[in-house]
């Protein structure tokens, strides 16, 4: 046996009685007993699984991460989402929402809402299930679904470097738009669909505290967080400064700021807009890490504008910049 030459019980004590012994009677009792279930091979330390097991974890590990050592960050922490109820499903098909599965209780009372439902799931070739009440309940987790439910996988979020990667390809200076301090998924949506209409390369959100892409934040932006990848920071202050290294502006909409947005410098080049709550603004470091800060002259009545409204006027008076003829 490994690791030990002398088994249990089999050396005899000085002044021990000599001479045959008939069974093990009692001296060895300890060498009979349980020592557990065998471990896996891949557990067992001497073992040549373990080795690979081990060479494995070390590649996936690496897997995960860029050169330079910049964590990838592609696939987003979370569980399926599911949406419920028949305006719901309706609206997210109508979306372009991705799917995993449509759920329809069994002998449902079908109306206008479920036959678009099923036109929708059959252009798409999406996967349909019947269920029973009770597991529509289950799925639900008892939440008012009408017979109708629709789970939505994880969102596949980006890294910034595939922003950058986006808009190299289509030829174009980087336009990304940063989100400070957001946690309403709908305001996420509303610039998602700012971005698509202007041209932006994508839309950067901090990992922690912040919102994503959720099944709300995806109908409010009506089909944009289908072409708008959304790339994940870990920390947004150090990513601006990353984004900031391979070249771009970075630019923070805040009142009193440097200047209007209408005189908004960088436009042309590569850039990104930092865009904050309309309660907090830009958080300190944030701000830090912005080369300038533009404000949207608004009526002294109105204290601040909603982030998604200064997302959407920001965004056209770039595209205004960026396609007007130099001189």
């Amino acid at each position: 046996m490994a690791g030990n030459s002398k088994r249990a019980g089999a050396v005899r004590k000085a002044g021990s009685k000599k001479g045959a012994q008939v069974g093990t009677g009692g001296h060895s009792r300890k060498a009979l007993q349980g020592k557990g279930p065998t471990p896996k091979a891949e557990d067992r330390t001497y073992h040549p699984a373990h080795e690979r097991k081990l060479a494995a974890e070390r590649r996936a590990a690496a897997a995960g991460r860029r050169p330079g050592g910049r964590t990838a960050g592609r696939k987003a922490a979370g569980s399926t989402e599911v949406v419920t109820g028949r305006n719901a499903v309706l609206e997210a098909l109508r979306a372009e929402m991705p799917v995993e599965g449509i759920y329809l209780a069994t002998h449902l009372d079908a109306d206008d809402r479920t036959q678009e439902i099923l036109e929708i799931a059959h252009t798409r070739s999406l996967p349909m299930f019947e269920a029973s009440r009770l597991d529509l309940d289950k799925i639900t987790e008892g939440a008012v679904h009408q017979g109708v439910a629709m789970k939505v996988p994880p969102y596949d979020y980006k890294d910034a470097d595939d922003l950058l990667d986006a808009a190299a390809e289509a030829g174009e200076p980087p336009l990304i738009v940063a989100l400070d301090n957001i946690t309403d998924p709908r305001n996420l949506g509303a610039v998602l669909r700012s971005a698509g209409a202007f041209g932006a390369h994508g839309v950067l959100v901090p990992e922690r505290r912040a919102a994503g892409v959720t099944a709300s934040a995806w109908k409010v932006s009506a089909g944009a967080a289908a072409r708008v990848p959304v790339a994940r920071a870990t920390n947004l202050a150090r990513e601006l400064g990353e984004l900031k290294k391979s070249g771009c502006f970075v630019v923070g909409l805040d009142a009193g700021g440097d200047m209007q947005v209408g005189e908004l410098a960088y436009a042309t080049d590569p850039l990104v807009l930092v865009i904050g709550s309309e309660g907090k603004g830009l958080s300190r470091l944030v701000r830090e890490a912005c080369d300038a800060i533009v404000s949207i002259p608004i009526a002294t009545t109105t204290e601040s504008l909603n982030a998604a409204v200064a997302a959407g006027i920001t965004l056209y008076e770039v595209a205004k910049q960026r396609s007007t003829p130099a001189g």
